[in-house]
């Protein structure tokens, strides 16, 4: 399915026109700025409100834009065409050069970028592999903390009999001297 074309009609209402022109505005120079800046274009854009107030948007600047464009000498199909397009030529070899630049340091940062991940994944893994050694190692030193404080307790209830030996009733003393007997 492709795009559904849109009637285009004029807003009716001056208010709601002014915020239109104001939204559209906005995203038509954020549209001329990407425009300068992907295709190393230069670019300028007057527009008047509705208000017959004007707005301008240049790359570098409008006046440097309009000057240029007021200055072009037409362009024909003869011999001549070769010596304006051979004035094109330097800035041509520049933005090829700075192109060229560009893209070497984003190898050189995709390069830095892959050895950094990988420092990552191994300092990563290499953390996992304490962390388990240490939970582990926490695992065995509470178990025997456990048994030691079993036989802590243990060697504690032997010291209170110890200390103080159990008495019996006179009527189980009796009892156990009549079993002897």
């Amino acid at each position: 399915m492709g795009r559904r074309k849109i009637e285009i009609k004029m807003v009716k209402d001056t208010n709601t026109r002014q915020v239109t022109f104001s939204k559209r505005r906005t995203g038509l120079f954020k549209k001329a700025n990407e425009l300068s800046i992907l295709c190393g274009a230069e670019v300028a854009i007057v527009v008047f409100s509705p208000g017959n107030k004007p707005y301008s948007f240049g790359h570098p600047d409008v006046d440097s834009v309009a000057a240029n464009f007021l200055e072009q000498e037409p362009k024909s199909n003869g011999p001549s065409s070769s010596s304006s397009s051979s004035s094109n030529d330097p800035n041509m070899e520049r933005l090829n050069q700075q192109l060229a630049d560009v893209m070497d340091q984003s190898r050189e940062e995709a390069k830095k970028g892959e050895v950094l991940d990988e420092a990552l994944k191994k300092y990563n893994k290499t953390k996992v592999e304490d962390l388990k050694e240490m939970h582990a190692l926490a695992a065995e030193l509470r178990s025997k903390i456990r048994a030691h404080v079993n036989e802590m307790e243990a060697m504690e209830a032997m010291l209170l009999i110890k200390e103080q030996p159990v008495e019996f009733p006179e009527n189980h003393v009796a009892k156990r001297l009549r079993r002897k007997n």
